[in-house]
């Protein structure tokens, strides 16, 4: 079975202070789930592109197990922390 990988991109963060309450919260929610952080942070270098200020990948036994996370009861009480402070988009990959 293939590993699903949540990858979060972020255009802009208006409220840093929301964010860091947000990633301590949510990264108790996604290793409950199994998540494991493979990457988080700002480019170190950026290449061919105008790209987001800060990306996430998270690692997950499945693509079933990623999306399960994020639908979870858990996971829909912490993502209203950054409602309105942060522009970004998550998607779920399936590895290869």
């Amino acid at each position: 079975m293939a590993k699903g990988y949540w990858v979060a991109t972020y255009r802009a963060v208006s409220d840093p202070e929301a964010l860091s309450k947000y990633a301590v919260l949510a990264a108790q929610v996604i290793q409950a789930h199994g998540g494991r952080f493979l990457a988080r942070g700002n480019p170190v270098r950026l290449y061919e592109a105008v790209g987001p200020r800060r990306t996430v990948i998270v690692e997950f036994e499945s693509v079933a197990a990623a999306i399960a996370a994020y639908e979870s009861d858990e996971y829909s009480r912490v993502r209203p922390i950054l409602e309105g402070k942060v522009e970004r988009e998550i998607q779920v990959l399936e590895g290869v």
